[in-house]
């Protein structure tokens, strides 16, 4: 299976159009949530639009700075895996949107151990995890200040059940690819400034790439 993963769109159309534009060299497109930027359901469609209309499978997440009415859009074009597990060609995903706690307070947050109880109850052995926050503690979760901001939840779910990826976001400056035990997390980059991630299951490979 082939994968196009992408992350923080925050309402740039533009870019995700152009990156439709290729999407026929992949098999799903997972999208680890910040679609809009603090818009709504409404604005989110649109922006996957493009997306949608290659007729690939998608599955997303929200992110925190997606309106309240996001979630509710996703689940209604059939395309959420918030809290939940979806099997695509035999390679289940589960998914948890929204960011830890921050200081913020952001649209969608959720205590840590509200994290790791849903990914826990969720998971089976093998599956890959699409989440927005990154996992604590690592140069995925860190901030331009150098302050670790990603889920600790996260982090403890990983270390237990070493899922072989997890796909995330949030942290902008976070871009880039990390090993937690034999678990491979990555951090596309935002897509709006063009960053995205290309994962091919069959040998493990992930390359981060730009849109020309």
């Amino acid at each position: 299976m082939r994968i196009l993963a992408i992350t923080d769109i925050h309402g740039n159309y533009s870019a995700v159009k152009a990156l439709a534009k290729g999407v026929q060299d992949f098999d799903v497109i997972l999208v680890a949530g910040d679609i809009t930027h603090f818009g709504k359901g409404r604005e989110a469609e649109r922006i996957l639009s493009p997306l949608l209309e290659t007729k690939k499978p998608i599955l997303a997440v929200m992110g925190n700075c997606d309106g309240k009415d996001v979630l509710e859009t996703l689940e209604k074009l059939g395309i959420s895996v918030h809290d939940r597990r979806i099997e695509i060609r035999g390679v289940g995903i589960v998914g948890f949107g929204g960011s830890n706690i921050t200081p913020f307070s952001t649209i969608w947050e959720f205590p840590d151990d509200v994290i790791y109880e849903s990914l826990k109850r969720n998971y089976k052995a093998g599956d890959l995890i699409l989440t927005h926050a990154p996992p604590y503690g690592t140069k995925l979760d860190k901030t331009f200040s150098g302050l670790h901001a990603g889920s600790r939840g996260l982090r403890r779910f990983i270390e237990e059940e070493q899922p072989p990826i997890c796909i995330c976001g949030h942290i902008h400056e976070g871009r880039g690819i990390e090993r937690i035990g034999e678990t491979i997390a990555i951090n596309p980059g935002p897509l709006s400034r063009g960053y995205y991630a290309v994962i091919d299951l069959e040998g493990l490979d992930v390359m981060l790439k730009k849109i020309s």
